[in-house]
Formats: C-alpha cells, sequence, structure tokens
C-alpha cells in the first residue's frame, strides 16, 4: 500500500471516530433546547401518538411527579423529563373528547405551570410567558375554576419576572375576585389556590414598592389561610398560614425594610415547612436579609444551609448565582475566602 493511501485511510478513520459520538441533527434535544421544541410544537413532528402516549392515567402519574420533583428542588430531573410530558399532553388532548379531554387540558395547564415555573428559575424569560401562556389556554379549556385560578398564578409570576409589576397586580387581583365570586363550594383545593393568587400578587406589589396593596393581598391571603385551617398542599400550593408568613419575609425584603423580613422569619419554625423548595426561598431570602443588614457572615452560614437543603436551588439557578457575587462584593475578606471556595465547590463563577 502506497503511503499517500494510507494517510487517507488513517485520517478518515480517526476523523469518523472523532465525530462519532458527537450529536448529529437527528439527536435528541435537551435542557432548554427541548423545552424550545416542545412548547413551539416541533418535538413530535413524525412520531404518532400510541395509546400509551395519551393514557390519562400515566399522564396524571407523570405530572404529578413533575410537580413533586420540582417541589423537591430536583431541577435537572423535572428539565429532563417534561419537555417530552407537554408534548403527550398535546396529544392526549387533541384525542381525547368529553370529559376526559377536560382532564387531559387540566393536566397540561399544571404541566405547563410547571415548565413555566422551571424556565422563570433559569432566567428564560420568553419561553417561560410562552409556557404560562399554553397553561392559561388549556386551563380555560378544561372549564375548571380551580385550575383557571392556578395558571392565573403562573402567568402573574411570568409578568412580575419581566418587570411589569402593575399588569402582575391587576392579574391576579382581577382571576382572585372572579374565580371567588364564581367559585359555588370553596373547597380546600380552592382556598389555597385562591389564597395562594393572593399572595402572587401581593409579592408583585411588593417589587413595585406598593405596601398598601402588598399588606391587603397579604391579609386576604391569611384569612384565606384561616378559612383553611392549616399548612397543606392542596394543588400543589404549599397554601397555609405558614406560606403566609413565609411571603411576608419577602416582601418585607422587597420594599426594602431587612428589618423586619428577619423579624417576621424570626417567627417561623422551619419544621414546620415541609417542601424543600419552601424552605430553601426561606432561607434564601433571610440570608439577603441579613446581608443587607451587615451580618455577612451569618448570610453566608444561611446560603450553606440553603444548599444543604436543596443543592440545585443555589447552583442553578442565576439570580442565586447574582446574591452570591452580592454578597462577595461587600463581605469582609473572611467571608469572601469561604464564599469564594464554596462557589468553586459547587461549580458557580463568581
Amino acid at each position: 500500500m502506497r503511503r499517500r493511501t494510507f494517510h487517507k485511510i488513517a485520517g478518515a478513520g480517526v476523523f469518523n471516530a472523532i465525530l462519532a459520538d458527537v450529536p448529529g441533527d437527528d439527536a435528541p434535544l435537551k435542557g432548554i433546547d427541548a423545552f424550545a421544541a416542545a412548547l413551539a410544537g416541533y418535538a413530535d413532528i413524525g412520531t404518532p401518538p400510541s395509546q400509551n402516549t395519551v393514557d390519562l392515567t400515566r399522564l396524571t402519574n407523570a405530572v404529578a411527579a413533575a410537580k413533586r420533583n420540582y417541589q423537591d428542588c430536583r431541577y435537572c430531573v423535572v428539565i429532563d423529563s417534561l419537555p417530552r410530558l407537554l408534548v403527550d399532553l398535546r396529544a392526549a388532548c387533541e384525542s381525547h373528547e368529553g370529559d376526559a379531554r377536560l382532564k387531559a387540558e387540566a393536566l397540561s395547564a399544571e404541566a405547563h405551570h410547571v415548565a413555566a415555573s422551571i424556565l422563570l428559575k433559569l432566567d428564560q424569560e420568553g419561553l417561560a410567558w410562552l409556557a404560562a401562556d399554553r397553561s392559561m389556554q388549556a386551563a380555560r379549556n378544561s372549564q375548571d375554576l380551580t385550575i383557571i385560578g392556578s395558571s392565573a398564578r403562573i402567568v402573574t409570576h411570568a409578568l412580575m419576572h419581566g418587570g411589569h409589576h402593575g399588569a402582575a397586580i391587576r392579574t391576579a387581583s382581577t382571576f382572585a375576585e372572579r374565580i371567588y365570586r364564581d367559585a359555588d363550594d370553596k373547597t380546600p383545593a380552592f382556598l389555597s389556590v385562591y389564597g395562594a393568587l393572593l399572595l402572587r400578587g401581593a409579592v408583585a406589589a411588593g417589587r413595585r414598592a406598593d405596601r398598601d396593596t402588598a399588606a391587603t393581598l397579604l391579609d386576604e391571603a391569611e384569612n384565606a389561610a384561616r378559612q383553611l385551617g392549616g399548612d397543606f398542599n392542596h394543588r400543589w400550593t404549599a397554601f397555609g398560614p405558614t406560606n403566609v408568613q413565609l411571603h411576608r419575609v419577602n416582601i418585607a425584603l422587597q420594599v426594602g425594610d431587612a428589618g423586619t423580613a428577619l423579624q417576621q422569619a424570626r417567627r417561623i419554625n422551619l419544621d414546620r415547612i415541609p417542601l424543600t423548595e419552601r424552605k430553601a426561598i426561606l432561607l434564601i431570602d433571610t440570608s439577603r436579609a441579613l446581608t443587607h443588614w451587615g451580618k455577612h457572615d451569618k448570610a453566608y452560614d444561611m446560603l450553606r444551609l440553603a444548599y444543604s437543603i436543596a443543592p440545585e436551588e443555589i447552583s442553578q439557578r442565576p439570580s442565586n448565582h447574582r446574591m452570591m457575587r452580592e454578597l462577595m462584593t461587600s463581605a469582609p475578606p473572611s467571608t469572601r475566602r469561604n464564599l469564594r471556595a464554596f462557589a468553586a465547590q459547587i461549580g458557580v463563577r463568581l
């Protein structure tokens, strides 16, 4: 064999070997791209739905698992599994009729709610808004007031994340008033969604520095929590008196009153918060308040505690990376050293 021919064969072999494990155009999309494809409606082209795809029992269990994983701060699991579920739910809504169609639409609304929530945590605002809108469309198709109220929560959150605080307040207030007026039976699930929607509106008011509206909505939510009679997780809301208290911490922080935020936080028994995501948010809010109060070492300790409970809430969220950078700029050298080492440990660039 001539030397030139050998080099041609060897070169081609090495070239193909290098590219062997590189995804091609037909490789499955992952991460945010998979969400984009699912929400755009392109992910299922050429893939006709099977009976298993549209089975409502399977889809009900899958949506519940997505909700549970989100509340457990297992965001990577949600990101990996949810886009395919959105596609399957669209197929189910198109395949079923009558009451089964209404059930499929309700499940689609809940799944798109989770999608929007996770996308907001990742600062993917455009896709989050699309998912929130799809959630509301499906909720209206379901003809279920409680589902509509739940989807109004994520629409409010998307508006708020985009800085449209006035529209967010109005959306939360209007939908809360409408569903309360139209509901024949104020079930625990309904009260939970209603109260959680009021809380979302209160947060939007806090971000607008509208103390009066925030206080009014918080008080209305507290009244709903009293009617509910305890802390529950009906319709995946984590709503109850303790959750109202968590929001009082957050809103005090939003209006620039770190001292009040810390006072409110001291009143909360961490063991009474069953959901990982809610517990982590309280710890992060408390860390922010401690930073504003100049207690940088305690703020760092609170951040470490949050990570021990919900690693992905700290390592995966850009907003919490920004919080760490803010702490880095104002903390004394000893805390900065600890924070720098912690960031390196969890893979966050400061």
